[in-house]
């Protein structure tokens, strides 16, 4: 399907960035083709270095496939929600019950993995990439910049269709049992895993983040962004 034909919604861009919430509760209803054919399309019209898209995605709706990668995600969500909570000890209970809020969300998906929708594994080749810290005295972090715009477009237009979705990463720390599940080739490596389907309850909606004043900087690094 070219993107001539593909009959999207309309939204405003900038409303739909800033309602771009984690949705973890997600209802099993199907997700209609033409809906996740705009969803990858976007993906799709993401930039890339060099315009190489060096990335794939495995659009996950076997059931038994999708309960494999919820056996995989489900322990390693266990152990990273019991460390995530011990951080706001001793803070205020309204500070605290926020976030176990968001651990009771975590947990839901944990145990409703499997009867998402659609899961959506992107995958990347970094030989296709060019990575141009890989020399430096640091993680490298560059080849990240073509692979992860897909995955944001992605998530974009699930807003734009009414979806739900949320970004993780947790089933890279059993990386080749996901490979082998879902037969990803030597060379390429899994880079984030978008479970997606319509929400349980609100969905997106107004999120909270740190404004340009505190996250942007006018010419030097720390000199106050005034506007």
């Amino acid at each position: 399907m070219s993107a001539a034909t593909l009959q999207r919604p309309s939204a405003d861009l900038y409303e739909t960035m800033s309602t771009l919430r984690a949705v973890r509760r997600l209802r099993t209803d199907p997700i209609p083709s033409d809906v996740l054919e705009r969803v990858l399309q976007a993906a799709c019209w993401a930039p890339t270095g060099g315009n190489q898209q060096p990335w794939r995605v495995v659009v996950v709706t076997d059931p038994a496939v999708k309960q494999g990668l919820a056996d995989v995600y489900a322990p390693e969500w266990a152990k990273f929600a019991s460390g995530f909570l011990k951080r706001f000890e001793g803070l205020p209970a309204d500070e605290v019950a926020k976030w176990e809020r968001v651990v009771a969300a975590g947990d839901y998906l944990a145990d409703h993995l499997g009867e998402a929708p659609a899961i959506l594994v992107f995958c990347a080749n970094p030989e296709k990439m060019a990575i141009t810290d890989a020399n430096l005295d640091r993680v490298s972090m560059v080849g990240g910049g073509s692979v992860y715009t897909a995955v944001q477009n992605s998530m974009l237009a699930c807003v734009a269709e009414g979806l739900g979705c949320t970004l993780t990463t947790l089933h890279c720390l059993r990386e080749h049992e996901v490979k082998s599940l879902l037969g990803v080739p030597d060379g390429w490596a899994t880079v984030a895993m978008v479970p997606i389907g319509y929400p349980v309850g609100r969905g997106n909606g107004p999120i909270t983040r740190q404004p340009p004043a505190e996250m942007a900087y006018r010419d030097t690094f720390g000199e106050a962004w005034t506007g």
